[in-house]
């Protein structure tokens, strides 16, 4: 598994830099510093997944009526043609699809806490297609990749932070999010197919992908029409509409197939509950490594060294201060989440630094922590390609986000 040699190299790397402090610089504080975020980021590990369980067994739950009412069936239908060309090992019509586009719609909608228990249905799913059970299929890279690409519709959270720090738009970050987050997402995607030898050329691809591009930009113009307050109601509304009406129908769907909707619920609120135990030994292995290069002070030593290569080839040094978020997004979404606020709090919410750290916070998921999580929870070993394809989306995205702020914002 390609995450043992991202791992290993945290650590060692960590430890040495630590050894190279104390017999350097004197700094013998530097070992407790390290060995105590193994054990804060332990803690942090176990919090989280203990946090999911509620959750994870709520939305479990929901998506347990709506597989026995059949909804996720229809669901899975109307996307067939698309998914059956990108999913070619999963038979057409199986109830997957519908899981897999409930996660792909709340992730669009912003709606982390719903998107990861559906996300995870969908990998249990999955897992029962699945030949080799050590061994990520294609179908579970791919869904993977989508998920760490984090299309994003509707970025509420950010547009909350950026109102709390004062920021005069809160919402003049969701057009540049919204066009970063695509290209993250469309790179995925070609990544994989080229991988896994899907045909791009084909006709329903290809007409998808257009009218996905297309649909984006009338996205786009509806967006310009609205002032930054209204904007920032009709995204909350919408979301919350769609995903009230969701399980409305769910509910609906079931009675009027005379199903025990109450008990439905409760068998797939205790997967919930089962899921959430399994991640925590993944999860934390990921959150000790990555705590304990921050704290030795490797992960600072990085930034500088990029920003001083900024520097060098003439770009912009105020793009500089947003490259922490850049780089700690794909190993840590709270980490990421703290640099951006860090940085409006020093630069202000309105500058351009600002900004682009909330246009980078936007426009992927953390990647590492969708490995983790997704592959974890149905015991993956060996992810294949599947960092790899992840990681060029973060590059698109991030590419995509610096090159796009100056413009809107410079």
């Amino acid at each position: 598994m390609i995450l043992n040699y991202i791992w290993i190299p945290l650590i060692l790397l960590a430890v040495l830099m630590g050894l190279v402090q104390a017999f350097c610089y004197g700094n013998v504080d530097i070992f407790s510093a390290i060995l105590n975020s193994t054990f804060e980021n332990a803690k942090t590990g176990f919090e989280l997944s203990l946090g999911l369980t509620g959750v994870l067994s709520l939305w479990m739950g929901i998506m347990k009526i709506g597989e026995k009412a059949g909804a996720v069936n229809t669901l899975g239908k109307a996307i067939n043609p698309f998914f059956s060309r990108i999913f070619p090992e999963i038979p057409k019509g199986h109830p997957v699809f519908g899981s897999m586009l409930m996660n792909v719609a709340a992730n669009m909608l912003g709606l982390d806490n719903a998107a990861t228990p559906m996300g995870l249905k969908a990998m249990g799913e999955l897992q029962e297609l699945n030949t080799d059970k050590t061994k990520a299929s294609n179908a579970m890279i791919m869904f993977v990749v989508l998920g760490a690409s984090g299309l994003t519709l509707i970025p509420t959270t950010i547009m909350a932070y950026r109102a709390q720090l004062g920021a005069a738009n809160p919402a003049d970050v969701f057009l540049p999010i919204l066009i970063a987050t695509y290209v993250a997402t469309l790179v995925g995607l070609i990544c994989v197919c080229i991988a896994q030898k899907i045909k791009m050329k084909d006709p329903v691809v290809l007409g998808t992908l257009i009218g996905l591009t297309a649909l984006v930009g009338l996205l786009v113009w509806g967006a310009t029409l609205l002032s930054p307050h209204a904007l920032s109601v009709v995204s909350a509304a919408v979301a919350a509409i769609l995903l009230l009406g969701v399980i409305c129908w769910f509910v609906i769907q079931a009675m009027a197939k005379k199903i025990n909707v109450y008990d439905a619920f409760i068998d797939g609120a205790k997967g919930g509950f089962q899921t959430a135990i399994s991640i925590i030994p993944y999860l934390i292995a990921i959150l000790v490594a990555v705590g304990m290069f921050r704290a030795s002070g490797a992960m600072g030593l990085l930034e500088n060294g990029i920003a001083w290569c900024f520097a060098a080839c003439g770009i912009n040094p105020d793009l500089a201060g947003a490259v922490p978020t850049a780089l700690m997004k794909p190993l840590s979404g709270s980490g990421a989440r703290g640099l951006m606020l860090e940085a409006m709090t020093a630069h202000g919410a309105d500058s351009l630094v600002g900004r682009l750290c909330c246009i980078l916070q936007g426009t992927t998921d953390t990647t590492f922590y969708v490995l983790a999580v997704y592959f974890g929870s149905v015991n993956i070993k060996d992810t294949g390609h599947a960092v790899v394809c992840c990681l060029l989306a973060d590059l698109a995205g991030a590419i995509a986000a610096f090159a796009i702020a100056p413009i809107f914002f410079g």
